[in-house]
């Protein structure tokens, strides 16, 4: 959840949305996401909603912070009527949300399934950092019905992990999806970063092998992205590490895909690979997708039928709101037919699936063209009319939505 919110319309203070959001409603994918804002400190890349135990102030405490996010669950019930809507993925994310006990995980995913029903066979993920699980602490959250687990791997290198302020230690991230294993998890995922200020070939070609090695079924690698305002950014200004290059950030993108590719992992978004179906984040292809999903927690960004509205930022504002009845939400958009084929354009062309030729605007077909030619779209997907990516295409997918969008 970024830390900096956008500005919008005002939202009612009692949730209400308008009856285009609701028009359609159940007819869609459906998924449920919980953003738990905690973390033992604050990575210095970091730029999510995220607060640290001295920077929370009272009415935020962590032992609280289930029956606030049940409370909102409550409310999202009384928002979207009688509806049914299977809840079909859930996603924690944060910050940690495993500092949190995991019978409040599981309380948490209790109420989802009270209010809405959590459809059989559904994917129930969470976030954790490596050190902030145990083995005993991942058997639990499988009984509560939990049925994935992301780590924040970043990097198998200490020095690496250093610089992005990561507390584990190399090797531990690969314990935890052992761990993970053991406690019956099927799904497991690792996330990577590259391009890291003073990250060599060798060091990244090492965070690969590793994060294969470890056995998960899924991994996510993402070029560092330098934010304003981050501890990060602060240093690469005052010239104490050097700004990430993009041709670099090329050859790591290219090695990380030859590796997984010859591993058994399949591209399937520009940033993800799986071994199979099965094993991708179905919680992230709902979004990709354009389904609807309820965020709970500050910060936190939710989408119903082309309405989209996010909460007020602290977890002190958000439990106050809610204790007093009202609901969390800053303000809101509702998107145009214009706004939401531009995001679908932006979000499918990024998957492996692609994006219907049909669906290009007649005034983009020059564009459609040029990519063609200029070797970034897959010459057979183009004859059954999809728009796929090729290697060279994911590396400039932003550039190509662009221009097709403008």
């Amino acid at each position: 959840m970024p830390s900096i919110l956008p500005d919008g319309d005002p939202a009612p203070s009692t949730g209400e949305l308008p009856e285009s959001a609701l028009r359609g409603l159940g007819s869609r994918p459906f998924g449920f996401y919980v953003h738990v804002p905690f973390c033992v400190t604050r990575c210095g890349y970091c730029d999510f909603n995220t607060y640290t135990a001295d920077e929370l102030g009272p009415g935020a405490a962590h032992r609280d912070y289930a029956d606030t996010a049940i409370a909102e669950i409550r409310l999202a019930r009384r928002v979207l009527g009688d509806a049914d809507l299977p809840v079909r993925t859930v996603f924690f994310g944060g910050g940690t949300p495993t500092l949190l006990p995991a019978a409040d995980l599981g309380r948490i995913l209790a109420a989802i399934d009270a209010e809405f029903g959590v459809s059989p066979g559904a994917e129930v993920t969470t976030e954790a950092n490596p050190e902030s699980v145990d083995p005993a602490y991942l058997t639990e959250l499988r009984g509560a019905g939990f049925t994935r687990v992301s780590f924040g791997m970043q990097s198998a290198r200490e020095h690496v992990l250093k610089v992005l302020d990561r507390r584990h230690t190399p090797g531990r991230a690969a314990q935890a999806v052992h761990e993970a294993r053991r406690a019956g998890f099927e799904h497991v995922n690792l996330d990577l970063i590259y391009s890291t200020p003073g990250e060599t070939d060798d060091d990244w070609r090492a965070s690969l092998d590793a994060a294969i090695e470890a056995g998960p079924d899924h991994v996510s690698a993402y070029s560092l992205i330098v934010e304003q305002g981050t501890r990060l950014a602060a240093r690469i200004r005052r010239g104490e590490l050097p700004m990430p290059d993009d041709d670099v950030a090329a050859d790591r993108y290219q090695l990380a895909d030859e590796l997984l590719e010859k591993a058994g992992f399949r591209w399937y978004e520009v940033s993800n690979w799986a071994t199979s179906d099965e094993a991708r984040c179905l919680h992230n292809l709902l979004y990709w997708t354009g389904g609807d999903w309820w965020a709970a927690g500050p910060g936190a960004h939710s989408h119903v039928g082309g309405t989209r509205w996010w909460n007020v930022k602290h977890p002190a504002a958000y439990a106050r709101r809610l204790a007093e009845g009202a609901s969390p939400a800053h303000a809101r958009e509702v998107l145009t037919a214009d706004d939401r084929e531009t995001e679908r354009l932006m979000l499918e062309l990024r998957l492996a699936s692609g994006y219907p030729l049909a669906d290009v605007a007649p005034g983009a077909r020059t564009t459609v063209a040029t990519a063609l030619g200029g070797g970034l779209l897959e010459p057979e997907s183009f004859k059954t009319g999809r728009l796929v990516l090729t290697l060279k295409g994911r590396l400039l997918a932003d550039a190509l939505v662009r221009d097709l969008v403008s």
